[in-house]
């Protein structure tokens, strides 16, 4: 079987399952579907048993799930994605209406996104050109990917759109609504894509041909641009995936600005259980992930040139440890700051109600001031630090087990990968929550399958790459057993760049466990959980900004610390030889 049929057949198996999935969950939640959608369509009107009945047979219920999965199946080869259950209306212009809004976004968010990212590794690219190769944008580019999107949608809406009046605060009229939305969404994302190159460009800065360009005269410009195409291959689908989750992903923020994209209205259609709209929106998110994968990995293909097929690829030089003082300070003093906020609330009562004292300013007996329950938020965030932390990092650990697994099997892992990423956490903790019930244990599982793609794409392709070196066409020449090129080689090059990433991506995971708990699917009030203290805060962020500041200042630490972990020690410099 080839390739390409074995890629082909896992992304329609996924694709299959997902929309079955989507198909059946009122029958998996366990909740009559006619019951909701009548109160979606009136909130008046009585559920009484003659109304039910006429729902149910208005929308064919009586048939079954498996004949509404099939009717639904034969609409979608005539191009007919039915009408919703709620207004009445096709479902196929909505749902281009909303995929038109959504691209729009993407682009703009993107752009942002690339803007960024230039900023963040530009030191590097001056250093690596100028013969210093070393990486220069790491903890800024954690601290940016650690910011809440939907807190820095409403601080963006509360300060330029209300504040300054500079900008509009809701609505979708023109490109002026695009602006606040894409900083929103770009500026996160244009932090993990800056880490992502900015851990790439050592590593090429140091090949040999950088400095024979060096001692040539060749202008650091060029040799810059050649550094950063280099590099670029194997974070090319690291850039599909980003835009894709700048579409799926953007249900908070869309949320704040009311913006009628494809997320917003998953989360809405699902609310509502309007089965043929979810069915339609999830349907354009996963076409848009498949698209999104094949540009990537035509792109990717260009940028390596015949040298892939041939075997003759010329790897980047390993990075070799050196102790470095000032790398070593940096963690631990990011520990010890949050070691010591995480302690002293721990002194304190997190469920402590003072209803006198309500968003209290800080002050001696509340370092941090209270919330809008007059609740300390510095015991709270002490409390909250295990729900939070400890679940994130053990999905994040998971994340990455399983990525490197897939990462030796990208045929089979490419098309489910493209699948998963498509998909918004919040649609799949909607379905792992019909199946298992609102908890941290659906949330932890929705965002684990979510979570591996990134990481995987990753994986794949430093695999594929380390294959097709050169002087692995050499060891197996001499006779070097196949196990001893993995573990000596292949695996060695791919599981350090990964476990960056998955260190990168860790505050994401955990802010994508507060949204699942803030929408009901994780997480419950009023457990001291740090998204949750963010999502509540959100609402008085401009009477009380310390509130949501707290548990932000902590994510933005817990990036710091776990990127200045990954690269403790650690000083990128040229090596002569594999």
């Amino acid at each position: 079987m080839s390739a390409a049929l074995r890629a082909g057949l896992t992304r329609a198996g996924a694709l299959a399952a997902v929309t079955a999935s989507v198909g059946l969950l009122p029958w998996l939640s366990g909740r009559d579907p006619a019951l909701t959608v009548l109160r979606a369509r009136s909130a008046e009107q009585e559920p009484t048993r003659e109304a039910l009945a006429a729902v149910r047979r208005d929308l064919g219920l009586d048939a079954g799930p498996l004949a509404l999965l099939g009717d639904w199946t034969a609409g979608l080869v005539r191009g007919d994605l039915g009408t919703s259950w709620v207004s009445g209306a096709d479902v196929l212009p909505s749902v281009l209406a909303c995929l038109g809004v959504s691209l729009s976004l993407m682009g703009a968010s993107l752009m942002v996104a690339l803007l960024v990212a230039a900023a963040v590794c530009a030191p590097a690219l001056v250093r690596g050109a100028r013969g210093t190769v070393r990486g220069g944008g790491g903890a800024v580019a954690a601290m940016l990917a650690a910011v809440p999107e939907f807190l820095l949608a409403t601080v963006l809406l509360i300060v330029l759109g209300v504040w300054c009046g500079w900008l509009p605060t809701s609505g979708w009229q023109g490109p002026v609504n695009m602006v606040l939305p894409a900083l929103a969404m770009g500026i996160p994302a244009g932090g993990i894509v800056g880490r992502l190159v900015d851990d790439a460009l050592p590593a090429a800065f140091g090949e040999r041909w950088a400095g024979l360009w060096r001692a040539s005269g060749v202008a650091g410009g060029r040799i810059a641009c050649a550094a950063l195409r280099r590099a670029m291959p194997a974070l090319v689908p690291q850039l599909g995936l980003v835009a894709v989750g700048l579409t799926g992903g953007a249900v908070a923020v869309e949320t704040v600005f009311a913006v009628p994209g494809l997320g917003r209205t998953a989360l809405g259609a699902a609310k509502s259980q309007d089965l043929p709209l979810l069915q339609g929106t999830v349907l354009a998110l996963l076409a848009l992930g498949l698209a999104s994968g094949a540009v990537a990995h035509l792109v990717r293909g260009r940028l390596l040139g015949p040298g892939l097929k041939d075997a003759a690829l010329a790897l980047p030089a390993p990075v070799v440890a050196e102790p470095t003082r000032l790398r070593r300070a940096i963690p631990v003093l990011l520990a010890a700051l949050l070691t010591a906020a995480i302690g002293w609330g721990l002194l304190g009562d997190p469920y402590r109600l003072d209803t006198a004292g309500r968003l209290a300013a800080p002050s001696f007996a509340h370092p941090l001031g209270t919330d809008a329950l007059g609740r300390d938020v510095l015991s709270r965030l002490g409390h909250g630090a295990a729900a939070t932390v400890g679940v994130a990092v053990a999905v994040c650990v998971v994340s990455y087990l399983f990525a490197l697994a897939f990462g030796f099997l990208p045929n089979v892992s490419t098309g489910a990968a493209d699948i998963a990423n498509a998909l918004p956490p919040v649609v799949v903790g909607i379905l792992v929550a019909a199946v298992l019930g609102p908890g941290t244990a659906g949330a932890s599982l929705a965002v684990a399958l979510v979570s591996w793609p990134p990481l995987a794409a990753h994986a794949a392709a430093l695999v594929v790459e380390t294959r097709a070196a050169a002087y692995l066409t050499a060891q197996r020449a001499i006779g070097a057993r196949p196990l001893w090129i993995l573990t000596r080689h292949i695996l060695p090059a791919v599981a350090g760049p990964v476990a960056r990433h998955a260190v990168l991506r860790l505050p994401g995971i955990a802010l994508a466990l507060a949204s699942l708990g803030f929408l009901g699917f994780g997480a419950q009030p009023p457990a001291p959980e740090w998204g949750l203290m963010l999502d509540e805060s959100r609402l008085y962020v401009e009477r009380a900004p310390w509130a949501a500041l707290a548990p932000a200042l902590a994510l933005a630490l817990l990036a710091g610390l776990a990127v200045s972990l990954s690269t403790a020690g650690l000083r990128p410099r040229r090596n002569t030889g594999p």
